[in-house]
């Protein structure tokens, strides 16, 4: 079976219970069973702290698991990156007091709190400068004001909550995080599937099927319109002089696409979401 690490409590938990339901998973009935059998699909699910699975994944304990890009990075583990996820999203910077650091290079010899002294260290040893990690596990943006660090690293959304506490971000991105899949450092039987499942699910989330009739001389310019992933199903209709077409087309770009289609010509345009898909 193949052994899978999700992650049981956090911002990456629900969503990744939801994916791995969509991608036709069983899912755990109670919130606090730890462990999982789903003999259907040939796979157990491992319930885990979101900041350990990585540990398990890389060390071959588990075969695959979810969690977030920053808490990979951070592990130093040998687990590898295989896809991403697409939620979960986050940004890591750097903030320190108001008008004391403008650049990178002002952090050398200072005191900096993180949550992720491994994924900050790395980029700040990549860039040449060293400086001191004071470690927290948690709200980092109080560090300076209490006197624990000179400057901190932390997630950052719209900068509102490091602005509270009398901090302004400078220098690059550390880096941009999201949720993503990741495996043991040989690849185990049956990843593929997993992984094909859950390509599936992001298709589904960001493509619709779009159905709507036209006028045959149309379709070439419609065509242009909504390409699909290939080409579009064309089907004759009772009137030799129009066909039904089945497109599918981006979720986000659907309005537009309407909106087009029917300015062109086309008529009875219907939107279908997709549940699940293999492109």
């Amino acid at each position: 079976m193949l052994r899978i690490a999700v992650p049981n409590k956090g911002s990456l938990s629900e969503t990744a219970s939801v994916m791995l339901s969509e991608a036709g998973y069983a899912g755990r009935r109670d919130p606090k069973e730890l462990h999982l059998v789903d003999a259907r699909n040939g796979v157990e699910f491992f319930f885990l702290r979101p900041r350990d699975i990585a540990t398990y994944v890389g060390s071959g304990a588990l075969d695959v698991g979810i969690t977030g890009r920053d808490l990979l990075l951070d592990s130093g583990s040998a687990a590898r990156e295989v896809h991403a996820l697409d939620f979960a999203d986050s940004t890591f910077r750097f903030a320190g007091p108001s008008g004391r650091f403008r650049a990178l290079t002002d952090l050398q010899g200072v005191r900096v709190a993180t949550s992720y002294p491994g994924l900050v260290g790395d980029f700040l040893r990549s860039n040449g400068v060293e400086a001191e990690l004071v470690k927290l596990d948690g709200a980092v943006e109080s560090a300076v004001q209490l006197g624990v660090a000179d400057a901190v690293a932390d997630v950052v959304s719209t900068g509102a909550t490091l602005r509270k506490a009398g901090l302004e971000i400078f220098g690059p991105v550390i880096l941009d995080s999201t949720a993503v899949l990741i495996g043991s450092p040989e690849p185990r039987a049956g990843q593929d599937t997993l992984l094909r499942r859950l390509q599936g699910v992001l298709v589904a989330r960001k493509y619709v099927i779009m159905d709507y009739d036209l006028p045959l001389a149309l379709l070439d310019r419609a065509t242009e319109v909504a390409h699909g992933i290939e080409s579009p199903t064309v089907s004759p209709l009772k009137d030799p002089e129009w066909v039904a077409v089945r497109v599918m087309v981006s979720r986000a770009d659907t309005n537009q696409i309407m909106d087009e289609l029917y300015e062109l010509g086309a008529r009875a345009i219907l939107v279908s979401p997709i549940h699940a898909a293999r492109l």
